[in-house]
């Protein structure tokens, strides 16, 4: 063998070792960890008006049309008002200060994150394992190594939902920015700052959820595969029928 083929061999080797533990102590151990985490006061009794956080944009004063004649004044009204309904404020600085982030959910999705990086990774590595256990082709005989396919199907798929647990917080920001730059365009239109406020309730609550997820996955996985795990491991039997 080469030094090539043999530092494969041993990334192998050590993989499955790896996966096996992690299967076996690892995922218990991060099922308890996760229950603890949902059962805090953050996750569990944190009322929603709570993450709520004051925007550092003033509402400003009304502005007052003056004119000599009732004629001037009423066209320059209905100017000004086409002005905010179809342009709204022009926005070149803040005068009160930067818009800072939600405090409250950056905080929690700094607790959440590395949850799902956790998963993500765990399951990547439970989906080689179960990888390098699938054995050549064979005609006949293939029963442990549907449940090897099944298995891996379930991995994958918890890998993906995983993957988009991170696009769903990026997405957050990206939608707080654009509610917020309206807010700051339109500082006197009520419902723009509500919206900020129903999209801070909504993603607590999805970080709640995908915390939810996340240990639901955790113990999927290590359902699937403690009670598979002699197939996945031994998908054939070595058990040779005689003829006669």
């Amino acid at each position: 063998m080469t030094t090539a083929t043999q530092k494969v061999q041993e990334y192998k080797d050590g993989l499955k070792t790896k996966a096996e533990e992690m299967i076996l102590n690892g995922f218990p151990e991060k099922i308890v960890k996760l229950n603890e985490l949902l059962e805090m006061p953050l996750f569990s009794a944190l009322e929603l008006g709570n993450v709520h956080q004051k925007l550092n944009i003033p509402i400003p004063d009304p502005v007052l049309v003056n004119s000599n004649s009732d004629h001037g004044a009423a066209g320059k009204k209905r100017k000004c008002e086409n002005e905010v309904n179809d342009v709204g404020t022009k926005v070149m600085a803040l005068t009160s200060g930067p818009v800072p982030c939600n405090a409250k959910m950056t905080e929690l999705i700094g607790i959440v994150k590395p949850h799902i990086k956790e998963l993500l990774a765990d399951s990547n590595l439970l989906k080689m394992w179960v990888s390098f256990m699938i054995p050549k082709i064979e005609d006949g005989n293939n029963f442990g190594v549907s449940i090897q396919e099944d298995t891996l199907a379930e991995i994958q798929s918890v890998e993906s939902e995983a993957a988009a647990f991170f696009d769903q917080i990026s997405r957050y920001y990206v939608s707080r920015a654009k509610i917020i730059s309206k807010v700051a365009k339109y500082p006197h239109i009520a419902d723009y700052r509500r919206s900020v406020q129903e999209l801070d309730e909504k993603e607590y609550l999805s970080l709640w959820l995908v915390l939810n997820e996340v240990r639901n996955r955790y113990s999927t996985l290590h359902d699937i595969v403690t009670k598979n795990i002699d197939k996945i491991k031994k998908p054939r039997s070595t058990n040779s029928v005689s003829l006669y």
